[in-house]
């Protein structure tokens, strides 16, 4: 039986919407910061949280009905992430949960799904992607830094396969009123709060399940799913 312990799309009209979004902040922007010279994004806001985000490093994240079995500070490509590993109570059900927190005030989601593939092919040898698709789950109940009475998460799904072992993925990066797989839905929404003197911090997430060998990434999705929802719910209220 494998360890974990031990061996440790968005539609196109929705991106030229957000291009749209962008491109009317931008010109709005720009205006006011040419006859002052004070150009917003040489100095964005600061982020109220950072301290908390970057606490995610040492301590990870407490999942109700997930037992930590390990947890680690370790370095994935160019950026520092929490790895743990997780057992659900009362089953052998075992899950990766990789946190990468955002790490300044200017730090941007980039390329931090290939720092993961490129991570993986080092440790299992391979990371063969396959069955991918963006899944919406709804969060039932928020924190109380949350008014809203629905929050929803876009997220990639994938079955990534690896020369040791077959894994069903989800990936997203976190905000304080849901969530995205698109580093642009970040981008812009961060910038619109931006001209309000505000900011929306971010945490990319991971997590990985294992699955049968070249098997229906499909099965695994009711466990993933539930999984992401206590991820988000826990995010959102105790970091951001």
């Amino acid at each position: 039986m494998f360890s974990l312990s031990k061996h440790f799309k968005s539609k196109p009209i929705s991106q030229v919407v957000l291009l749209i979004l962008l491109l009317i902040l931008l010109i709005i922007g720009a205006v006011p910061g040419y006859l002052t010279g004070k150009w917003q994004w040489k100095q964005p806001p600061p982020i109220s949280n950072l301290k908390e985000l970057r606490n995610i490093l040492k301590v990870g994240l407490n999942i109700p009905g997930w037992q930590t079995i390990q947890q680690s500070e370790s370095k994935i490509g160019e950026h520092k992430w929490s790895v743990q590993i997780l057992q659900e109570q009362d089953s052998s059900v075992e899950a990766i949960l990789l946190l990468l927190p955002q790490n300044g005030s200017r730090d941007q989601p980039e390329v931090e799904w290939t720092d993961i593939s490129g991570w993986a092919k080092f440790r299992w040898g391979g990371w063969d992607i396959a069955q991918d698709r963006t899944v919406e789950f709804t969060l039932d109940s928020v924190s109380e830094k949350n008014t809203n009475l629905t929050q929803k998460v876009k997220a990639k799904f994938f079955r990534a396969t690896t020369k040791q072992k077959t894994f069903a993925v989800l990936q997203w990066y976190a905000m304080p009123n849901g969530g995205t797989s698109s580093s642009l839905h970040w981008f812009a929404v961060d910038q619109l709060a931006q001209w309000q003197k505000k900011r929306v911090p971010w945490m990319a997430v991971s997590i990985m399940i294992p699955m049968e060998s070249f098997g229906q990434a499909e099965t695994s999705l009711p466990k993933l799913e539930s999984l992401g929802k206590k991820v988000q719910f826990a995010l959102m209220s105790t970091v951001l």
